[in-house]
């Protein structure tokens, strides 16, 4: 049997002390201007829930501003870095029309140094696979009127000799190739030398001449050396390089010594040929003599 607990409240008490509490409570707030119980309760537990939303809020606005941001950077950045993409290409385009032409003026200048030969430009295509262009392939060959030994131009002089010929290349040998062996002679004296290639030398930019004559012709660093009149397949009066040592020979008869040549044989890309070459001018020159 459940015994009925006696000092429960009925609900209707409890309710109507709760009212007459708020009724009080509300009359004090009313007494007091607003500085009663219920502005102290609230200053300690409504006001802060306000303030953490209030917080909460901002907080997650600014998450949202951020995010916002961070997209709008990102997509900046992305535009930025195409607009470098471009610029780069651009400069990089830039800098290579300039040095081709850088070059083209200095083929030119050579063109107009060499004016009474005519010439046709080429392309260099391939070398023979070391870092030193004395044996290269160009992009001109029969059909364009390339014949065997047309002496080859780039930089400020003599490049080589055509040595093979095909309808659309041509096979070029260099003066710095070991197989290289030129008759030229000092511009400033006239005197004969052997211009001899010699890869060993490439390394210091450098090659090699010898047998020219210790007589009393002075003769000193800087002197221009050029192909001589006698060479058989070189065209006279074509710069070769700059002497840079000499020294006598042990028979005292002779002298030789290193010439820095007028080309860079480590960055060759353009080259002219002189479409004429000795024999044909020795030809032309015994027919006019036959005429004569």
């Amino acid at each position: 049997m459940k015994i009925k607990n006696q000092n429960r409240i009925p609900s209707k008490y409890v309710l109507l002390i709760l009212i007459i509490i708020c009724g009080m409570l509300m009359g004090a707030e009313l007494f007091t201007g607003g500085r009663g119980p219920l502005s102290l309760i609230g200053n300690y537990t409504i006001i802060p829930m306000q303030n953490g939303i209030s917080s909460i809020g901002r907080w997650m606005g600014d998450l949202t501003d951020n995010f916002k941001t961070l997209d709008e950077l990102k997509t900046e950045n992305e535009t930025l870095q195409s607009r470098l993409d471009e610029m780069t290409i651009d400069n990089t385009r830039l800098r290579q029309e300039q040095y081709e032409l850088e070059r083209l003026q200095e083929l030119y200048k050579l063109d107009q140094n060499y004016a009474d030969y005519e010439k046709v430009g080429a392309h260099v295509i391939a070398n023979n696979g070391t870092n030193w262009f004395n044996s290269f392939t160009i992009d001109k060959g029969s059909n364009d009127g390339i014949r065997e030994d047309m002496n080859v131009l780039a930089g400020s002089g003599l490049v080589g000799i055509v040595t093979e010929v095909g309808p659309a290349y041509a096979q070029v040998r260099a003066v710095i190739d070991d197989e290289s062996n030129i008759s030229a002679m000092v511009l400033s004296t006239s005197d004969l030398c052997m211009v001899r290639g010699d890869l060993k030398l490439m390394n210091d930019g450098r090659i090699r001449f010898e047998k020219l004559p210790n007589n009393d012709n002075k003769i000193e660093v800087g002197e221009q050396v050029v192909t001589s009149h006698i060479s058989s397949k070189f065209l006279q009066g074509i710069f070769i390089g700059y002497i840079s040592e000499i020294e006598v020979d042990s028979n005292n008869l002779t002298r030789s010594g290193y010439i820095t040549p007028a080309v860079d044989f480590n960055n060759l890309q353009e080259v002219l040929v002189i479409t004429s070459t000795k024999q044909d001018l020795v030809n032309d020159s015994g027919e006019d003599g036959k005429e004569e």
